[in-house]
């Protein structure tokens, strides 16, 4: 049996991984779900404690948790409730965990990651949570080193990399591929763009996913971070990893090879594949996930990105290169300013504009080139204050 501890059991990613646990336990008991993790939506969290017995559970809401707790101590006695703002730490501390999912959004990852590596407590690290390796790249690399851990990426275009990667030599590779669909606003003027309703930003085209990231998918912040985490997963300079837009969604990454050859891995988007294989890894095993009928493709095509239109990438491929802190000012930022847009405070063409004036100010002020935890951590404060502060 495999011990499975799921942080953002109640998000996208956590949902999907618990449905390809049943599907792959309906076939045979492989999978024990250790533990769970949530925020706020107990209501869901307890419909899965009840389904699926986890031993431990973490709810960082310490009111919502406490409630949850009582509600079900005579339903389950067994089960331990870390509650509170150091639950996340205190769950991803546990020992003898086979594979940890790291399913929540945002840097509020960054420290239970840090803490698993620490312990060296788990084998396979599942990684969907992206902030954390944004702002810490070096820092999280340095420390797994140090470890018999390893990251299995469940982004499915990391996943895709992973794969085509498999076997083939650093030396060996040209170019990595990062693949895009484009979001909602690809076609979309600049002047269009700056009208733009949340409604119609939440609209992803291809994914189902929470909405943090549906807004970065929409500004293509997200193809930025997904460059600087391929960056550290992969261990590729900036200049060999590249972005196409992929509209049809069906080539996930690729590959080139010095000899010309090309790497792909092709599937429907559903994000229950690439983390069935973080499951199974190294193997891969037949269930009843929909499976991709290449006869009826009609076309792939593949586009540059427009910098121009879509500013956040621009800014997060500047930002890569400057390194630092800056990587925490980026993301905190971004993090502010997506929610700004998301309760109507601001524009969808504001949110570049946020971000742009925070690097800005750090870099020409309080820029540090190889950053502690500590100060990542002030640094993420001082952004999000300021990052407030100039939304009127």
């Amino acid at each position: 049996m495999k011990n499975v501890v799921i942080l953002g059991s109640t998000g996208s990613i956590g949902r999907n991984a618990l449905d390809v646990i049943s599907r792959l336990n309906a076939k045979q008991q492989k999978y024990r779900i250790l533990g769970l993790a949530a925020g706020r939506n107990i209501s869901l969290l307890e419909k899965q404690i009840l389904q699926f017995r986890p031993k431990y559970v973490s709810v960082s809401d310490e009111k919502l948790g406490c409630m949850l707790k009582n509600r079900l101590k005579s339903y389950i006695r067994k089960t331990k409730f870390f509650i509170g703002k150091d639950a996340l730490v205190e769950i991803a501390s546990l020992p003898k965990i086979d594979i940890i999912i790291f399913g929540i959004t945002g840097i509020i990852g960054l420290l239970p990651l840090l803490a698993s590596i620490e312990k060296n407590n788990a084998k396979y690290i599942a990684l969907a949570n992206k902030e954390p390796i944004v702002v810490a790249g070096d820092l999280i690399i340095s420390k797994l080193k140090n470890t018999k851990m390893s990251i299995l990426p469940v982004d499915s275009e990391h996943s895709a990399i992973f794969q085509c990667l498999q076997k083939v030599q650093k030396e060996q590779i040209k170019e990595i591929i990062l693949t895009g669909s484009g979001g909602p606003f690809y076609n979309y003027t600049e002047k269009k763009m700056s009208s733009v309703t949340v409604r119609e930003a939440l609209r992803h085209p291809s994914w189902r996913m929470g909405k943090k990231i549906t807004i970065d998918s929409a500004t293509l912040m997200n193809k930025g971070f997904e460059v600087i985490e391929a960056h550290y997963l992969f261990d590729v300079d900036y200049e060999k990893i590249k972005v196409l837009i992929h509209p049809e969604t069906i080539v996930h990454s690729l590959v080139k090879l010095i000899d010309g050859s090309v790497l792909a891995q092709l599937a429907i988007p559903d994000m229950r594949i690439p983390i069935q294989y973080a499951l199974t890894y190294p193997e891969r095993v037949n269930t009843s996930l929909p499976e991709l009928k290449l006869e009826d493709i009609r076309r792939l095509t593949f586009h540059k990105i427009d910098t121009d239109k879509f500013k956040c990438f621009k800014i997060a491929q500047e930002v890569a290169k400057i390194g630092g802190s800056a990587l925490a000012v980026l993301n905190a930022s971004d993090e502010v300013a997506v929610n700004a847009f998301l309760t109507k405070k601001i524009k969808f063409t504001d949110i570049p504009k946020i971000i742009e004036k925070a690097v800005s100010k750090h870099i020409g002020e309080n820029f540090i080139r190889k950053p502690t935890l500590e100060e990542i951590l002030e640094v993420d404060k001082w952004a999000r204050k300021f990052a407030e502060s100039i939304i009127v």
